[in-house]
């Protein structure tokens, strides 16, 4: 019975950017294909619009997902980014964020790991984008802190990672 019930979750599933660009389309967000091998979108989070990049390696079936939070980290304050990035990448489980040498631009990166079909389900489409987001939702302020808010990288992380209690 598992058997039948796995090949009637892999008959929705589809090509990794289609299904991504069908997720968007469903979302009501906008996006584009570059390529056969690349999509790109754009999505509000709860500090910032987020560009979201799609990158799909066919040879490896590797579905690469990029969220760019629209931080540019200056030369002058790379060490303390360096740092703060190490102390979030221990929090995050599931992909980890980078600082591109060229441009320093902030980014979270994920990849997938498709079967041998290289297909993507809703369901791994769906986690896939609202972990990106949700990991740079929850550490934006951070990066702020560090980079505007001259606070050092722990005191940034302590500061964001304070969970206010109940709503105003």
């Amino acid at each position: 019975m598992r058997t039948s019930e796995n090949d009637n979750l892999r008959e929705d599933d589809a090509a990794p950017l289609d299904m991504l660009a069908a997720l968007f389309d469903a979302r009501g967000w906008p996006c584009e294909m570059h390529s056969d091998d690349e999509m790109s979108g754009e999505i509000q989070g709860s500090w910032a619009n987020f560009q979201l990049r799609g990158i799909w390696r066919a040879q490896d079936n590797v579905l690469q997902l990029l969220c760019l939070p629209d931080i540019r980290v200056p030369k002058a304050k790379r060490k303390a980014a360096y740092e703060l990035l190490a102390m979030v990448n221990e929090q995050v489980w599931v992909g980890h964020f980078d600082i591109w040498s060229k441009g320093g631009v902030l980014l979270y990166r994920h990849a997938l790991l498709l079967g041998d079909e290289g297909l993507l389900s809703l369901t791994q489409a769906q986690a896939m984008v609202e972990a990106a987001i949700d990991e740079c939702d929850r550490f934006y302020p951070a990066f702020q802190f560090v980079l505007w808010g001259d606070k050092s990288p722990s005191e940034a992380l302590d500061s964001a990672m304070v969970d206010a209690a109940g709503e105003a």
